[in-house]
């Protein structure tokens, strides 16, 4: 596995990453950084103002330098081989001279993140964004059974807390037989001339109406 070395412009600390005003690429290229050395990659970081030195012992670096002036920086080599000048490189890149591709690529396949979003869609009730995403996905060339496999999963997960917070209503508001009697919460003995809920209207018109409003 290649040892990564940065040769980084004068910044304020040896990342970059302080003060008041971060540049965000700073940020993401410290994370990829931590990212390649927790997979065993061996990185080294130089700053035109922490380290000079080093900047004069690698021919290269000297070289660009010496053509382009700091506009060279940052300059990243993946052991001898220079992989990036002028800017910081993505972390597949990075991954891909590091030989770590495959793992950087991860699971997230665009088939996958449109099954992802099926699923989503179902389970938040949105129908123009299962229309979209089943049509993406058809064009992806994902399966029907999968397409229902990330439907079944969403009403699955969709369902629980329905279940749970009825499990709950039941456990804090017992109902007896007598109570779940009377008319949609209705006294029954107001409602005695035409019957409750589903009387016969028919017969009375007017008691029909009583019932539900």
């Amino acid at each position: 596995m290649k040892t990564i070395t940065i040769y980084d412009p004068a910044m304020c600390c040896s990342s970059g990453v302080c003060g008041p005003e971060v540049d965000p690429k700073l940020v993401q290229f410290a994370a990829d950084l931590k990212w390649l050395q927790e997979r065993g990659v061996t990185v080294v970081r130089h700053s035109l103002s922490q380290t000079p030195a080093a900047f004069v012992e690698n021919e290269a670096v000297k070289a660009a330098l010496t053509t382009r002036g700091e506009t060279a920086l940052p300059l990243v080599f993946a052991g001898d081989e220079m992989i990036a000048s002028g800017a910081y490189p993505t972390r597949i890149e990075l991954a891909t001279a590091a030989g770590l591709a495959a793992e950087a690529a991860g699971l997230v396949t665009p088939a996958v993140a449109e099954l992802i979003a099926i699923g989503a869609a179902v389970a938040s009730n949105c129908e123009p964004c299962l229309h979209y995403h089943v049509r993406e996905a058809e064009k992806l060339g994902v399966s029907t059974d999968d397409m229902a496999a990330a439907v079944d999963l969403a009403k699955r997960v969709k369902d629980a807390p329905h279940q749970s917070i009825l499990r709950l209503a039941v456990r804090l508001i017992p109902v007896t037989p007598a109570e779940a009697s009377g008319c949609c919460g209705g006294d029954r003995e107001e409602n005695s001339a035409g019957g409750c809920c589903g009387g016969d209207a028919a017969a009375s018109p007017a008691a029909g109406k009583r019932c539900c409003g």
